[in-house]
């Protein structure tokens, strides 16, 4: 099949940050199952205009490249309904999304574009649960997962040159709970947006885990965590790679963490600040149970959690009848319902000065859009997502 996939090549459509997690892991996934893939950037606003070029290439591009197959993970309002419905008029391809953090977007993004697809992915269950009360057939359950051709034997930790590594963003309780590690005495070494260390290539960070005698994994949703602030835990994908690549594994607890793993047998689990601390000294007395479980943990991924099999799995699960969908503008439309009015533009402007000299002018942009998003999704609904929605029309560059 000829698959087009609609996501960004970096994280967040910024280069600095790095190779996004789709685009190093999808791709790669794809094309080992035999299909040809095609790659459109929707995450980096510098390639487009606004919205409606971003949108209008999109659909150019359908036609031209004719793919079987559509596979988007939509981030927030970039791709409109009003886009997935003009094509389904020219072409025959099955629209599959992924879907991320249906935790705490499925009220604001998912139940509302869901409709617009022939697939709905997500990766939890609540997440189906939710879809089903409302009437949608299309949702389906998948989880994140391991790169097949990355997939290496365990490292003893006789050989390991980390004590303790962490990859990943900086953010939420993540910092609070590395200082109380360090506190504690345990030496940790942190990699990614937002650390001293920075970035890593994916080739570097398959080396850290591979030479860590402990690797964490947090559960947190970034907003909300351990430290006075409540939210439901999400299974991370690097609870899947670092076993896949050889590398132990200790995560944060996570609701539905059973059905992958055996806990303490094939990965070790811990709960809250005192949890990690304790886990952390556990593994490190002893060195032979933690080998044991990284073994366990590598064949478990090997034989059931890699993106091979999770997209053979999505790939060929049957189109299922998408729910009704309210928005379908025609294209020609497009340019006249997607534009910055007088008045918008002025009410932008009287939310975002008074700010200004609070935040600085880039921040004063970024709280407001957030503030005009929230309302528009609960008082407007689907319409957020379409050619006449608010934010996308106010804030192309902070968005």
């Amino acid at each position: 099949m000829k698959i087009l996939c609609v996501f960004g090549e970096h994280n967040y459509g910024n280069p600095e940050r790095g190779k996004s997690y789709e685009y190093s892991n999808f791709l790669p996934a794809l094309r080992a199952l035999g299909h040809e893939v095609v790659h459109f950037e929707s995450w980096n606003k510098s390639e487009y205009s606004d919205f409606l070029a971003l949108n209008q290439t999109l659909l150019q591009r359908v036609g031209e490249e004719a793919p079987d197959v559509i596979l988007f993970v939509i981030f927030s309002y970039e791709i409109w309904v009003d886009t997935l419905c003009a094509i389904r008029r020219i072409s025959q391809a099955r629209l599959v999304n992924w879907s991320t953090d249906d935790s705490w977007r499925f009220d604001q993004l998912s139940r509302l574009i869901a409709p617009y697809f022939d697939l709905y992915v997500t990766t939890y269950e609540s997440a189906v649960r939710k879809a089903e009360s409302l009437g949608y057939a299309n949702f389906h359950l998948s989880q994140w997962a391991a790169p097949g051709d990355t997939l290496s034997d365990p490292v003893p930790a006789r050989d390991c040159e980390y004590t303790v590594s962490f990859i990943g963003t900086a953010y939420g309780d993540r910092e609070r709970l590395i200082d109380r590690l360090v506190k504690d005495g345990v030496s940790v070494e942190c990699f990614g947006y937002g650390w001293p260390n920075g970035a890593v290539s994916f080739t570097r960070m398959r080396e850290i885990i591979r030479d860590s005698v402990i690797s964490l994994n947090f559960t947190d949703p970034g907003s909300k965590g351990w430290f006075g602030r409540s939210g439901e835990k999400q299974i991370k994908a690097r609870l899947f790679e670092v076993p896949g690549l050889g590398g132990f594994v200790l995560t944060e607890r996570a609701p539905g963490l059973e059905k992958y793993f055996v806990p303490d047998r094939e990965v070790a689990v811990f709960e809250g600040p005192d949890g990690l601390s304790s886990a952390v000294r556990r593994i490190l007395d002893d060195v032979d149970w933690r080998d044991r479980l990284a073994l366990a943990g590598h064949e478990r991924v090997a034989r059931e959690h890699t993106y091979e099999s999770r997209f053979a799995d999505i790939l060929d699960t049957p189109a299922r009848r998408p729910g009704e969908r309210s928005i379908d503008t025609p294209v020609e439309a497009w340019k006249r319902l997607h534009r910055m009015t007088p008045a918008l533009t002025a009410l932008k402007w009287m939310m975002v000065l008074p700010l200004i000299p609070i935040f600085g002018p880039r921040r004063a942009r970024r709280a407001v859009r957030r503030l005009v998003y929230g309302l528009s999704w609960r008082l407007a609904g689907v319409r957020t997502y379409s050619a006449r929605g608010l934010p996308g029309r106010m804030f192309y560059a902070d968005s």
